[in-house]
């Protein structure tokens, strides 16, 4: 499985024609306590770079966007009953929804870890 980066902070798990996105540590860490996540629907059709989902903490709401193009496949709805998850497994557990990849060229644009660090650094 080959995880990758958006420059929006969130992550891909790439296994065959699904992907798991998420917020990336670095994410949580910036937004502090989250209180409420909003997830999208199973069945949705999302483009890349579309509103996917909201994340809000203490602090803020921050959308969470579509790191590619595909259809909601899944969600997990641990983190709806339980959002604080995110801040204390945000690249495990706590991942928001996957994807049925539409276009894999689309993955090709994407950062991997090194580049992904060094973009936040």
């Amino acid at each position: 499985m080959t995880t990758l980066y958006t420059a929006d902070h969130e992550w891909l798990a790439v296994d065959g024609d699904v992907v798991t996105v998420g917020i990336t540590n670095y994410a949580q860490e910036q937004l502090g306590d989250i209180v409420f996540v909003e997830l999208p629907k199973v069945g949705r059709q999302l483009n890349k770079s579309e509103a996917a989902a909201v994340v809000e903490s203490v602090k803020a709401a921050s959308d969470v966007y579509a790191p590619i193009t595909g259809e909601v496949v899944e969600v997990n709805d641990a983190v709806s009953g339980e959002p604080a998850l995110i801040n204390t497994d945000a690249d495990g557990k706590a991942w928001l929804f996957k994807l049925r990849i539409a276009n894999k060229s689309e993955l090709d644009g994407l950062m991997d870890a090194a580049a992904y660090k060094a973009h936040t650094a």
